[in-house]
């Protein structure tokens, strides 16, 4: 999902009840399934593996708008939905399942609802369902989101439009969300704050109903969770062709990063866009070649944002130029080719002779050493092409650079971690 334009998804008041995470011995764990795998419900064995990773790719692009725009202890499953993970949540009592997108690039959670046409949440089917009203401060917190009143006045509503033309709004609700915990006892979380969209238009699917916040504002699961999980969340994402299309989010203690090698960098905030999670990545190496990186002048000190939910690396045109043509020099064997989309700039033949050369990313404390897999992406089975997109608006590290990563964020500690792992295995 693209970054939304008119929204800087932030500011909300934290009213889950803790006690049913701490329930959890202070961590749970959920399944994350990546959009395009067989496990799931966006999975079409129809579409092209070039134009899927064409259409994740625009929408990295796509992202980019709202970012600049607006400068504004449980386990999970992650599910990858056209460059995006998806998980399985709950709302309302009875719960009803939704598929949604967890998205550390936006705050807000946000399902379609009824009225809408399909078979979506029906809020009035929900004993625990309450619309929050204009002058609590849940809705006076949202003011930066472009929250406003019902016409009556009685109800808070919001609005958010992103970079691809898609937008939802409706009203704002406190709903019982659910999480379905790998250990098999969902996870009640009452009283979130939801945004319950009754006019959505755009790339939305009935089969994917919204968005999970993973960001860094109030209003986001993990501010709303709170000290109930410590504020420590961590996600670890397979590769787009894994044969297990699922891995795992966690939360609390479960979501602690640890053991042999663990790299640890500064997670930077900007108060002006408290959504995103800045890093700071001083240079890149292919082979002995060393790049260093200027990025993105917001965030403080922080020069690119860490985003699951973006598929792309993206980075500014002068430093893409060095990086890709540094990739190419070294590369030996394989036969150069072109994309069959034409998105990509640089893409090879990926046969037995092709070797490309070690590419490791220089963030701060940690150098991160990437496997093929995070440098370039498979369009289809003769053509790989180079994961990496130029963009002077915003540096964005991508998904496909985090696959087979353990990513741990500590916001008490201002840390985010890296260990190298088969997520297959979580």
């Amino acid at each position: 999902m693209s970054f939304p334009i008119t929204l800087a998804l932030a500011t909300f008041c934290c009213i889950i009840m803790s006690a049913f995470v701490d329930a959890q011995s202070g961590g749970f764990s959920i399944n994350l399934v990546h959009r395009d795998s067989e496990g799931s419900p966006f999975y079409n064995p129809k579409e092209t593996p070039a134009r899927l990773v064409g259409y994740a790719g625009r929408r990295s692009i796509g992202r980019v708008s709202r970012s600049i725009s607006n400068p504004s202890d449980p386990d999970a499953q992650l599910t990858a939905n056209n460059g995006e993970y998806l998980v399985n949540i709950s709302l309302g009592t009875p719960p009803f399942p939704i598929v949604a997108i967890a998205d550390t690039g936006s705050d807000i959670i946000w399902t379609q609802c009824k009225p809408c046409t399909k078979r979506l949440f029906d809020p009035k089917s929900s004993s625990s369902y309450r619309t929050v009203s204009c002058s609590s401060n849940a809705c006076n917190s949202l003011q930066s989101e472009g929250s406003s009143c019902s016409s009556d006045g009685s109800v808070c509503e919001y609005q958010v439009s992103y970079g691809d033309q898609s937008h939802t709004q409706g009203d704002v609700a406190a709903e019982t969300l659910t999480l379905e915990s790998k250990t098999g006892n969902p996870v009640a979380l009452p009283k979130t704050v939801i945004g319950c969209g009754h006019d959505n238009a755009g790339t939305f699917s009935p089969k994917g109903s919204g968005i999970v916040g993973l960001g860094g504002g109030p209003a986001s699961l993990v501010s709303q969770l709170g000290s109930s999980i410590g504020g420590k969340f961590s996600y670890c994402m397979v590769p787009y062709a894994a044969a297990k299309p699922t891995s795992t989010m966690n939360f609390g203690t479960n979501a602690v990063v640890s053991g042999n090698g663990v790299l640890s960098t500064p997670l930077i905030s900007d108060p002006s866009q408290p959504t995103f999670y800045f890093l700071q990545l001083e240079a890149v190496s292919v082979g002995s070649k060393k790049i260093a990186f200027q990025g993105s002048s917001i965030g403080g000190s922080g020069n690119i944002i860490i985003d699951s939910g973006t598929t792309l690396t993206l980075v500014p045109t002068d430093f893409f130029s060095q990086l890709s043509d540094a990739v190419e020099t070294q590369v030996t064997g394989g036969t150069k080719t072109s994309d069959p989309e034409g998105f990509f700039s640089l893409c090879y033949v990926p046969d037995s002779s092709l070797k490309l050369p070690p590419v490791t990313a220089h963030f701060k404390g940690a150098d991160v050493v990437l496997t093929s897999d995070n440098i370039f992406i498979q369009v289809n089975d003769k053509v790989v092409c180079l994961a990496f997109y130029a963009n002077d608006q915003l540096s964005i590290y991508g998904n496909v650079a985090q696959q087979n990563f353990l990513i741990g964020y500590d916001l008490p500690k201002q840390t985010l971690s890296f260990k190298p792992t088969d997520c297959t295995n979580t």
